[in-house]
């Protein structure tokens, strides 16, 4: 309890958060913002992006995908989505998912153009090719800052159910490494132990800025 000028005046509790933490995807569209969503209903400090060359979701068949460039507002796929098709889109969860992104952020945005972002502390990754995509982005960069950044990465299938899944599984690893002071010292032991409770595999990497 903060007095000034004779009266009482009330500091919050709530601490800082530690790290800033990535969630990333191929599209930024489902994976990476189902966890990008549930970090931030928690109050952690999150991000999301995609590494693909553009933003692809499903279409009529798979020949026929609907593709966007980075950076276009999700307001305005869902509208053209709900104008082509309103039936597939809404079966296929398709509008339900980009209805949820738009309460998130304004559009998709791409791991390889973050820079202006500033850094991260933790980024967390949901296929192999991605997390590989964001280590090779990494080592590309000016390595001035020598700040070290943990890149991990949780296989999940991109479908809306694995998606659900994998983003609870992002949150809690996510909250287990923001409880530690620092995650260098505890890392093995934080992975290890979610391998054994969730019996599936962690990757990690550590890259610098």
């Amino acid at each position: 309890m903060l007095i000034v000028a004779g009266k009482k005046s009330q500091i919050s509790s709530t601490p800082p958060m530690r790290f800033r933490y990535a969630m990333v995807c191929s599209s930024n569209q489902n994976r990476s913002m189902e966890a990008h969503a549930l970090l931030k209903r928690q109050g952690l400090d999150v991000a999301s992006y995609g590494t693909g060359s553009h933003v692809k979701l499903p279409g009529p068949s798979l020949r026929e995908p609907n593709v966007y460039d980075f950076g276009t507002p999700y307001k305005q796929m869902f509208d053209e989505l709900r104008r082509k098709d309103p039936e597939l889109y809404k079966r296929n969860g398709i509008l339900q998912m980009i209805k949820r992104n738009l309460s998130v952020k304004l559009a998709p945005q791409r791991w390889q153009d973050n820079a202006g972002d500033g850094v991260f502390d933790v980024v967390m990754t949901f296929e192999e090719k991605v997390f590989d995509s964001v280590l090779e982005d990494l080592n590309n960069r000016e390595q001035s800052l020598t700040k070290t950044i943990l890149v991990m990465n949780l296989e999940v299938k991109d479908n809306h159910e694995e998606a659900a899944i994998g983003g609870r599984l992002a949150l809690e690893l996510c909250q287990e490494i923001e409880g530690n002071e620092t995650w260098e010292d505890t890392i093995d032991d934080i992975v290890a132990g979610f391998e054994k409770q969730h019996r599936r595999k962690l990757v990690y990497s550590i890259s610098f800025y």
